[in-house]
């Protein structure tokens, strides 16, 4: 019961894609991997536990290495 919630806020928080059509251009892509970003960034000024840091820090620099390759 705690991972179907656990997966069901992940989804809802962007933190796992959900089954939509990819992205066609890389502006596309550029923009929802900005918002992806700031959604963890809010969701980590809000505070969370040591194990949710570890994740959404994991999470945030592969966002990161995303923005860097398609927002050039």
């Amino acid at each position: 019961m705690k991972i179907v919630f656990l997966i069901a806020a992940m989804m809802a928080t962007g933190l796992i894609d959900s089954a939509v059509a990819a992205p066609k251009s890389s502006k596309q892509r550029c923009e929802i991997v900005k918002k992806k970003i700031r959604d963890i960034e809010s969701r980590m000024r809000a505070g969370y536990s040591a194990s949710q840091g570890i994740r959404l820090e994991q999470r945030l620099r592969e966002l990161k290495k995303d923005r860097y390759r398609y927002c050039r």
